[in-house]
C-alpha cells in the first residue's frame, strides 16, 4: 500500500514543472488509473489494490502535490481491465482540487463493485483503453499519465510493447505498478519485463 501511495504521489508531483499555453478547461494532469482485475487478482490482491489507491487520495502528500501545479487541480479516471474485450470505466473523469474532492474520489474507488473476475490478462488492451480515455477526456493538460497496476503476465491480446509505443508516441507516460506474485513461468511479457514503463 505504501508503494501505491508513493506511486500516485510521484505522478502528481511531476505536474509541477508543466505549464499551459491554452485557455479552456485546463488541469495540471490527466491521470488514468488502470487496475488489473483478471483471474490472478484474488480477493486479497484486489482489496490491496483498491485500498492503496483510496489511501493515496486521502494522503496529505498527494493532496499537497495536486495543489502544487500551476492550476492546483488534476482530473482522474479509474478503469478496470482484464481480457481483450473486458475493460470498463469504473469512475469517469473527475476534477480533483482539494481535500474534499480527493477524499470523495478515494471513497468512490472503495465503494465501486469489481468490474470483472476470473478472466485472462491483456495488458495491451488495458493500455489501449487507457489511451482511449485520455483522448476523450473533457479536460486538457500537457501532462497525461496512465498508471497500470497488475500482477500477471500478458496472456491474451496483442503485445504490450506495441500498445506502450502508441502511448509514448502520443506523449503519454506509462507507470507500471507491480503487485508481487509468483514469477512468470513463460516468456510472455508482463509489467516488470517491459522497457519504457516506469516501475514503482
Amino acid at each position: 500500500m505504501r508503494a501505491l501511495r508513493t506511486f500516485v504521489v510521484a505522478a502528481l508531483m511531476a505536474t509541477t514543472a508543466w505549464t499551459s499555453t491554452h485557455a479552456a478547461e485546463r488541469v495540471d494532469l490527466l491521470l488514468v488509473l488502470a487496475a488489473d482485475v483478471s483471474g490472478s487478482m484474488d480477493k486479497s490482491k484486489f482489496e490491496l489494490q483498491r485500498s492503496g489507491y483510496a489511501a493515496a487520495f486521502s494522503n496529505p502528500w498527494v493532496i499537497e502535490a495536486l495543489r502544487g501545479g500551476p492550476r492546483g487541480r488534476i482530473a482522474a479516471a479509474f478503469i478496470e481491465w482484464s481480457s481483450v474485450l473486458q475493460q470498463k470505466v469504473v469512475i469517469d473523469w473527475t476534477m480533483i482540487s482539494n481535500d474534499e474532492t480527493a477524499h470523495q474520489f478515494g471513497d468512490r474507488i472503495m465503494k465501486a463493485p469489481r468490474a470483472f473476475a476470473g478472466n485472462t490478462t491483456s495488458i495491451s488492451a488495458g493500455i489501449d483503453f487507457g489511451i482511449t480515455q485520455l483522448d476523450r477526456a473533457p479536460y486538457k493538460a500537457h501532462r497525461r499519465v496512465i498508471d497500470v497496476s497488475g500482477d500477471g503476465d500478458n496472456n491474451s491480446g496483442g503485445e504490450p510493447a506495441a500498445a506502450r509505443d502508441v502511448a509514448i508516441a502520443k506523449g503519454i507516460t506509462i507507470n507500471g505498478l507491480i503487485i508481487l506474485t509468483e514469477p512468470p513461468q513463460t516468456s510472455s511479457e508482463c509489467l516488470y519485463q517491459m522497457p519504457g514503463i516506469v516501475r514503482s
